[in-house]
């Protein structure tokens, strides 16, 4: 009984967790929660925002979250191999300012058609530090703490869910344009820059000594490498066909939820918010938990909670089983987002690591761009709840996938699950 109370000790515990990662790691954790809680103010609002302010359907505001991320994923592609050659410190610091200058001229524009070739230039620009946000984390932290680590990224980011949708559904309903979400946002942005100049070293590996540097062209030539390494293409072509359903959680589902249940933004914001306890409470354990699994497994385990979570809008109508559906969602969301960014990490030889993590962007830049807008498609035309049918197949088809990578790659050791620990008598007289 003594040795179980002095298990549950919740403060010794986050002792422990902050002991196992270096101080670099935290300062970025705690800038990048700042950075989320003004980025969760708006995101999830922003197809409300369009389909309110300009009367259109979901269809048009799909093309432009779609425009939104093909230029974002010509950006990640352009900042991966920057990042590369010249570093992440630079690269975050410019997008952070990039963005602040996007959000605000977002907020401010009247008219539909300018939004066309804005989503061009603005996507091109906010999204071109991705892939040094991500290289970073792999830089900071070793192969075996890289899960882990990704999942902390992860607990404190629904932290940050928390706050953000909160706040923001309320504000919306006193501010119904909007405009206050975009200037909050926006000196977020700003602040995050000025810490991010004053605490963040680089991390960019050194060279090997006598390695002769890559000019500009042979950097973006080294993308031919990343293309032609089939199982990590695989890895992301089975990822984005679960990523394009997961997407719909931040566009379609307010939409959905707003026009065929009644649910308006505060009740929509409370959803996201109870997905984010759960990650908070949970996802510390899971990840310790999922670490020692095979990584391929649970990827394949994640899209199935997808398959029955997403499956569920397309069948209840009560709010209380909505909030069921985001918790079997976020079950899936904690196992997959840790997992699949340390795969991506461990797939990357060390001198391409910020172009392997722009690859990876990919999973989330294709579905934006096609999710949207396909997603609009079947719900201003067709039966709504098909959208979710369609999604829970696209999951199963994930599921097996990422089995069969299993199969193929799951003996090498570089996708070999953590060791389990030993107790802490026997690592101490060992």
């Amino acid at each position: 009984m003594a040795s179980q109370l002095k298990a549950f000790r919740p403060l010794s515990g986050l002792r422990k967790i902050y002991n196992e990662f270096p101080r670099r790691f935290w300062m970025v954790v705690g800038v990048s929660f700042i950075d989320r809680i003004g980025g969760t103010m708006l995101f999830p609002f922003f197809a409300l925002y369009i389909t309110q302010k300009f009367g259109v359907g979901m269809t048009q505001a799909g093309m432009i979250l779609g425009i939104f991320s093909i230029s974002s994923l010509f950006g990640g592609l352009i900042g991966g191999a920057i990042t590369d050659r010249f570093g992440r410190r630079r690269l975050i610091i410019f997008g952070l300012i990039a963005s602040a200058i996007s959000t605000l001229t977002l907020g401010s524009v009247n008219e539909f058609a300018v939004l066309f070739p804005l989503a061009v230039f603005i996507g091109l620009l906010s999204h071109v530090a991705e892939p040094a946000h991500q290289a970073m984390i792999a830089d900071i932290l070793p192969k075996g703490k890289r899960q882990e680590g990704f999942g902390v990224l992860r607990v404190v980011g629904n932290m940050a869910w928390i706050i953000g949708p909160s706040v923001a559904g309320f504000v919306s309903a006193i501010d119904p344009t909007f405009f206050s979400l975009f200037v909050t946002d926006a000196l977020i942005s700003c602040l995050v820059a000025i810490l991010f100049y004053k605490l963040i070293p680089e991390t960019k590996p050194q060279p090997k000594e006598g390695a002769k540097p890559e000019s500009i062209g042979q950097t973006f030539k080294g993308y031919g490498q990343v293309l032609r390494d089939l199982a990590f293409m695989a890895f992301i072509f089975a990822s984005i066909i679960m990523t394009t359903v997961y997407i719909q959680m931040y566009n379609s589902l307010s939409v959905y939820l707003r026009d065929n249940h009644g649910v308006n933004a505060q009740g929509y914001g409370f959803l996201l918010t109870s997905s984010a306890i759960v990650v908070i409470f949970f996802q510390f354990w899971t990840t310790r938990v999922i670490k020692t699994r095979p990584p391929f497994v649970m990827m394949a385990l994640g899209s199935l909670f997808y398959m029955v979570g997403f499956g569920m809008f397309g069948f209840v109508s009560a709010y209380l089983l909505f909030v069921a559906a985001i918790v079997v969602v976020t079950i899936g969301e904690m196992i997959v987002m840790p997992v699949s960014s340390a795969l991506a990490a461990n797939f990357a030889p060390e001198d391409k690591r910020g172009r392997y993590m722009a690859v990876f962007g990919l999973l989330w830049q294709i579905p934006a761009t096609v999710g949207p807008t396909a997603a609009g498609i079947i719900l201003d035309n067709f039966d709504p709840n098909l959208l979710w049918y369609i999604g829970g197949v696209m999951c199963a088809v994930a599921a097996l996938a990422f089995y069969a990578l299993h199969l193929r790659l799951g003996a090498r050791e570089r996708f070999a699950p953590a060791r389990q620990e030993a107790p802490v008598a026997t690592a101490v007289s060992g």
